[in-house]
């Protein structure tokens, strides 16, 4: 099994990177979690992006989907086609989305076929298992101003995998679904704030990102959907402050193989 993230900025690119994505590879199966912004160059450098086995998206904000964009042009135009349309598993209300985005780019006479030309595109159901070759997916609800799920991803065998935050507030209930992963990747987005300001906050700090690594009883967290400006190694620092595992922090490349 194999992670690979393909970027780790928050909601805006930060210099060299791109926002939200991740490749885990599961023997032959690969499944690409959010695509956001600058996300696909990097994928290409680790998988054909024409025959991955699905990309699976999160959420509807911008910095985890845009690069579903741009994938449909690679798709449509690169000199070598797919062999058939690439999986795209959306959250709840992702065709309608899909739906509005085509309308917007090719106008109502080009919108039918826009996205599906190229992908075959579903919506997962949150309170299912979703099982993508030798991939099981199970999803969690997060906290957050959109509709948003975090997701658990182990080997369709029983092998432990990666539990991916996506975008949450520390009121999320996400222990029953992080518990046990090999690999916490977690959103580390704001900087230390007052534990009275908790229940309806959509991100985490970096301290509460390790409290949810801790709980979830995981030996390696990945730090992600960080802002230059707040400082890396300061993460990294009141992360290890409250988590003694291994800590990384997200960058195009970075790759884990258990």
């Amino acid at each position: 099994m194999r992670l690979t993230t393909l970027g780790g900025s928050a909601a805006g690119p930060n210099p060299g990177q791109g926002c939200s994505g991740s490749l885990v590879e599961i023997g032959s199966t690969r499944v690409v979690l959010d695509l956001g912004p600058g996300t696909l160059p990097e994928l290409r450098r680790h998988a054909d992006y024409r025959t991955v086995d699905a990309v699976v998206i999160s959420h509807l904000h911008v910095d985890h989907v845009l690069d579903v964009l741009a994938l449909r042009y690679a798709l449509a135009y690169n000199p070598i086609p797919p062999p058939h349309p690439v999986p795209l598993w959306m959250p709840p209300g992702g065709r309608g989305f899909l739906d509005r985005v085509a309308l917007a780019f090719a106008g109502s006479d080009g919108a039918t076929l826009f996205f599906d030309e190229v992908f075959e595109v579903a919506e997962y159901d949150p309170e299912r298992t979703l099982d993508l070759g030798g991939a099981r997916l199970r999803f969690a609800p997060t906290v957050h101003p959109a509709p948003c799920w975090a997701i658990r991803v182990d080997g369709i065998n029983g092998e432990a995998g990666v539990g991916y935050t996506a975008d949450t507030g520390p009121a999320a209930d996400l222990v029953p679904l992080l518990a046990g992963a090999a690999i916490l990747l977690s959103e580390a987005t704001s900087p230390p704030m007052p534990a009275d300001h908790a229940a309806g906050r959509g991100h985490l700090t970096p301290s509460e990102a390790a409290t949810l690594a801790a709980a979830a009883n995981v030996s390696t967290l990945v730090l992600t959907h960080l802002w230059e400006e707040n400082g890396i190694e300061r993460a990294v620092s009141e992360a290890a402050a409250v988590f003694s595992g291994r800590i990384e922090v997200a960058r195009p490349g970075l790759s884990f193989a258990w």
